[in-house]
């Protein structure tokens, strides 16, 4: 596999997920965490793994504004917690580890950012019960990310294959 169509791919894939950001969507229903997910199913530069989410996120912030500094940190970590996920499935078949990647990616953006929500925001009783209503209420937008992850997932991962099956086999016209 040619190491510059990757490098092609990643960065179509970044710059695809800083203007969907910015662009209306659905909440939650944006491309980070497929982006995530395919830096650490793919790419084995570990620096580069590990910074091309934040520097996404960082640049549609500045855009889009800053917010909470507990929640940004929450938000952040966990988007660099799925792509260690990516990078811990590699060993996995590839339909296995995008879609297992993607509910175990979305379910821990949940429980990260909704835990940083309750505790940063003061939104919530610093109770039980706080945490419970906090979890509760953002059940919808985990199944929005969950949807669209899945989405998400399906273009970045499936264009990815199709170009790699496609790049192996040699071109053939056929005549009419």
């Amino acid at each position: 596999m040619n190491n510059r169509a990757l490098w092609g791919f990643v960065a179509a894939f970044a710059v695809v997920t800083v203007v969907a950001r910015l662009v209306p969507h659905m909440p939650n229903v944006a491309p980070v965490a497929a982006l995530a997910l395919f830096m650490g199913l793919n790419v084995r530069k570990n620096w580069m793994m590990w910074l091309l989410v934040p520097g996404v996120l960082v640049i549609s912030d500045v855009f889009i504004g800053f917010y909470n500094p507990g929640i940004m940190a929450a938000v952040y970590a966990s988007f660099l917690a799925i792509v260690g996920l990516g990078a811990a499935a590699r060993k996995f078949p590839r339909i296995g580890a995008v879609a297992g990647g993607s509910v175990a990616g979305s379910t821990v953006f949940f429980v990260v950012t909704n835990l940083a929500v309750w505790a940063f925001s003061g939104m919530y009783a610093p109770t039980m019960a706080g945490l419970t209503l906090c979890y509760v209420l953002a059940l919808p937008f985990y199944g929005y990310m969950l949807v669209g992850d899945l989405a998400w997932n399906a273009v970045f991962s499936g264009s990815y294959g199709l170009y790699q099956k496609v790049a192996r086999r040699p071109l053939r016209l056929s005549r009419a």
